[in-house]
Parts: C-alpha cells; structure tokens; sequence
C-alpha cells in the first residue's frame, strides 16, 4: 500500500459552526488520535485527502505534515455526506513505520462458480495484523468453477507475508450451495404463509359463497 503526502493545518476552531465554514471552503476537519499524545485537530484539503482515501482503501495510511512535522496517519473512520457524497470528517489513529496494527481487511470473491450454484459471502472483512505501511486493500478469494457444497475458511485465505490471520481459523467466509428452483421458492412461501396463518383461497371462496347467495 502507497502511502500519499497530504499538507495539512492545524485548527484550533470547533464546533459544528467551525466545520461548517472548512466545509465551504471545500476542506476537511479531521483528528488524529493514538501513542498517548493528545488529539491533533487538523484541517485537511477536501480534494487529495478524498482521493488518497479512495486510493488507499478502506484502511489508507496518509502521511499528514503539518508544523513542520509528519504524521503517519491509519483511517479509522470516514463520515460522508450522504446526499453529496463529500467527505465531511475523518479519524485518523497515529501510526509508525515498522509497526504493526490490527485492521479489518474487505474479501473480494473473484470467478464464476459452477452453473446453478449462488455465492454467499458470510464474512465481508476479515481481521488481520499487518505493518502499517503495507495493509493489504483487500483479499482475493477464486470461487472458478466451486460446486455446490464448496466453502472457504478465514484459515484458507491466503496472505501476503508478514500479516497475520486474527479471524478465527474456522470462520466461514464464502459459502456457495445449490440455486433454490422456482419450485423450493413456491413451496417456501406457501409454507412461510401457512405459518403465518395466510389463506390465499379465501377471497375466492368468498367469490363463490357471494354468486351462490345470488
């Protein structure tokens, strides 16, 4: 994982009233947190920080410089406009070369698996201890051609060197089993209906009862 260099300033207003007026000026208000220091508030550049946390991934290391200073930054947590999509706030926890931290890392399921099987991915992310510097973005796990009944492990996914599984070994990430058939979907209804105490003959049977009575 790259990591991206981000000029940023030190803010020293807070409040929403304050995050507002960086918002205006198509900035980002952000905090950086860990090794015991105090929070750093900074205010970041709306436009390279969206893109070196787009470019980086769920887990982008930022390198933040500010005051003289640089900070390896790990994101935490992002909060995004839900209508515009802007970034509106980020958390960043205070990392150092070398060091290792423990972060969820997403699984992407690659391939095709075989005809009338569906992929269910039980487990989005899987939680890793890794170097700061080299978080892998994501895990590629190959469903070509798995048949029904296939299932793949936390234990079975393979890491790149010097990143340790925390995930218990036996978690299910992938499960592929068979299609359900539009006749197991009809009867799964019909039962789910039943339990539910849902009579679909009912209103024609009341139909029927109503010409009678003519």
């Amino acid at each position: 994982m790259s990591t991206e260099k981000i000029q940023a300033e030190v803010r020293t207003e807070f409040g929403k009233g304050a995050a507002r007026r960086i918002r205006r000026e198509h900035k980002i208000p952000a905090v950086v947190y860990g090794h015991g220091n105090e929070p750093v508030h900074l205010t970041l550049p709306g436009h390279d920080t969206m893109m070196a946390i787009k470019h980086g991934g769920a887990n982008a290391v930022l390198e933040l410089e500010f005051d003289g200073q640089s900070q390896l930054a790990l994101t935490k947590q992002v909060q995004v406009d839900p209508v515009r999509r802007v970034l509106e706030h980020v958390d960043f926890v205070a990392v150092k070369r070398g060091e290792k931290v423990t972060v969820d890392v997403p699984v992407h399921v690659v391939g095709d698996a075989a005809p009338e099987t569906l992929v269910v991915t039980e487990n989005a992310t899987i939680q890793v201890e890794a170097e700061a510097t080299h978080i892998p973005e994501q895990f590629e796990v190959s469903i070509e051609g798995a048949e029904a009944g296939t299932q793949i492990l936390a234990g079975q996914v393979e890491l790149p060197s010097g990143v340790t599984l925390l995930t218990e070994a036996d978690t299910l990430v992938v499960n592929v089993t068979a299609a359900q058939t539009a006749e197991q979907a009809e009867a799964e209804l019909e039962e789910a209906e039943a339990e539910a105490g849902i009579e679909k003959d009912e209103p024609e049977a009341e139909a029927a009862e109503g010409g009678d009575s003519e």
